[in-house]
C-alpha cells in the first residue's frame, strides 16, 4: 500500500512515456534526416525510414528531405501539445512526496534534474519551431499549413545553434534522469520506478 499511495496518477504515468520516447524518437528522427541529400528525386510516396513497414502517401511530390524535415516539424509540434498539457497536469496535480530514504543531496538533484527537464523539454521544439518560421519553408502540421516562413537566414541561424545546443543539454539532463532511475532500481531496491508504472 505504501508504494501504491505515492505513485504518480494514470494520465501522468502514460504523458511521462509518451513524451520521455517521444523526445528520445525525435533525437533518432533528427539524426537521421540531416545528412539526406538535397537534390533527391521528388515522390508522392516514402517507405518510412526505408523500414519496409509502412508506406506514406503524399498529395503532391516532395524531396525526400522535406517530407522528413516535414514530418519532423509535425512530431515536433504534437510532442509540444503533449508537453504543455503535461506541465498542467503536474500543476493541477502535484507530484507524490519523494521516497523516504533519499538523501537530502539526492532529492535536491532530483528536483533540479525535473525541473531542468521541463524547461528543456518546452525550450528544444520552440526553438525548432522559431527556426522553422525564420527559414522560408515554414510550419506544416501534417499537411495544414501553422506558419508562414519569413526567409530570413541569420535569425534562422540563431534559433538553429540554440535548437542544437539546448538539444544536448536535454540530452546531458535526460541521462541524469535515467541513470537516477537504474540506480534507485538497481542499487537502492526502493521501489521509485514502479511509481512511474501503471501496474
Amino acid at each position: 500500500m505504501a508504494i501504491e499511495s505515492t505513485k504518480y496518477t494514470k494520465t501522468a504515468i502514460i504523458l511521462h512515456w509518451l513524451i520521455g520516447l517521444g523526445i528520445i524518437f525525435m533525437f533518432l528522427f533528427g539524426w537521421y534526416m540531416v545528412d539526406l541529400p538535397k537534390d533527391a528525386p521528388k515522390a508522392m510516396s516514402f517507405d518510412l525510414f526505408d523500414l519496409g513497414i509502412y508506406t506514406w502517401r503524399l498529395n503532391e511530390e516532395v524531396s525526400p528531405r522535406a517530407f522528413y524535415f516535414n514530418l519532423h516539424k509535425s512530431v515536433g509540434i504534437t510532442i509540444l501539445g503533449l508537453i504543455i498539457f503535461r506541465i498542467f497536469w503536474r500543476l493541477t496535480h502535484p507530484a507524490p512526496a519523494l521516497i523516504k530514504t533519499m538523501k537530502a543531496w539526492e532529492k535536491k538533484l532530483a528536483h533540479t534534474t525535473h525541473h531542468a527537464l521541463y524547461l528543456m523539454m518546452v525550450l528544444i521544439p520552440a526553438s525548432g519551431a522559431a527556426m522553422a518560421i525564420y527559414s522560408k519553408y515554414g510550419i506544416k502540421w501534417f499537411g495544414i499549413p501553422l506558419a508562414e516562413g519569413l526567409g530570413n537566414d541569420t535569425i534562422r541561424d540563431i534559433f538553429k545553434n540554440a535548437h542544437i545546443n539546448i538539444g544536448i543539454i536535454l540530452l546531458v539532463f535526460l541521462g541524469l534522469h535515467i541513470l537516477g532511475a537504474l540506480k534507485h532500481t538497481f542499487v537502492n531496491k526502493d521501489g521509485t520506478l514502479k511509481r512511474m508504472m501503471l501496474k
